[in-house]
């Protein structure tokens, strides 16, 4: 075996090993080790250059940014996901008929959808969304992301958090926590300007919670200028706090005669 391909191999089994033992420092040196070495592999994408090692060279590749996504996930870290899997994407779509599937591969799209999703990314969502082949959006994986984001569009919202209960995938948790933010938030964006205030039981109800504590840690974190008062909610002083942007009606007028003249004159 060629001796590049070996030291990869090596480096990448004390790798595995570390991230069985939970040990993300060692693993994150390994990866940038393993990432360096890649370079020296003629093989992979973009060039794809035909050699006697090119199988395992590129399926050791693809391994290893799967290995480095799922890392991501585990060390919540949305920067390193997305590097690591726009490095990945290719061993996805430029690979076929070179190396067999890989079993991560619908898992690991599902997840990359779900991290759009909680982003509120939806246009990126539905780009990728429509780069996927029909025996991918069939996909467990694929059909998890796609119902919630339609729930999330619905506003469904009650869907959307029941649906943790039942991940495809247990890396997905995270981005569903991640998603369950989100939807609080716009939920809460909506009740501020519709409401001037609500009662505690509603506002849990509203935002989903369960408890009068869960509540105030929400606002503590998220909204600081809600307050909380003999049983109510108030977002009086939310709204007070936003800027008033006044209409420039007399501009709109010069506007619009403006206009009417100039619809005249062509008549």
């Amino acid at each position: 075996m060629d001796p590049q391909l070996v030291e990869v191999t090596q480096i990448f089994g004390r790798f595995k090993a570390a991230m069985l033992r939970n040990d993300f420092g060692t693993c994150a040196n390994l990866l940038s080790q393993l990432k360096v070495l890649l370079t020296k592999f003629p093989s992979l994408p973009p060039s794809f250059q035909q050699s006697a090692n090119a199988v395992e060279e590129l399926q050791i590749a693809r391994d290893i940014y799967e290995h480095a996504v799922v890392l991501s996930v585990k060390t919540e870290d949305q920067d390193a996901f997305e590097r690591d899997f726009f490095q990945l994407k290719p061993f996805y779509t430029d690979t076929c008929g070179l190396i067999p599937p890989s079993p991560q591969e619908y898992p690991i799209l599902g997840l990359n959808l779900l991290r759009l999703l909680a982003q509120n990314r939806i246009a990126e969502f539905h780009t990728e969304l429509e780069l996927l082949s029909p025996t991918a959006l069939e996909n467990p994986c694929i059909k998890h992301a796609v119902e919630l984001e339609q729930s999330f569009m619905e506003g469904a919202y009650n869907r959307v958090l029941s649906a943790r209960k039942s991940v495809p995938h247990e890396s997905y948790v995270y981005f569903m926590d991640l998603l369950a933010k989100t939807v609080r938030d716009e939920i809460a964006g909506c009740s501020e300007k519709a409401y001037d205030s609500l009662s505690v039981a509603d506002a849990k109800k509203i935002l989903m919670y369960t408890s009068d504590q869960e509540l105030q840690d929400y606002i503590s974190e998220e909204h600081p200028e809600w307050e909380i008062k003999n049983g109510f909610l108030f977002f009086q002083k939310a709204k007070e706090l936003q800027p008033h942007k006044e209409i420039p009606s007399l501009q709109l007028i010069n506007q619009t005669l403006s206009y009417a003249r100039e619809l005249e004159r062509i008549v």
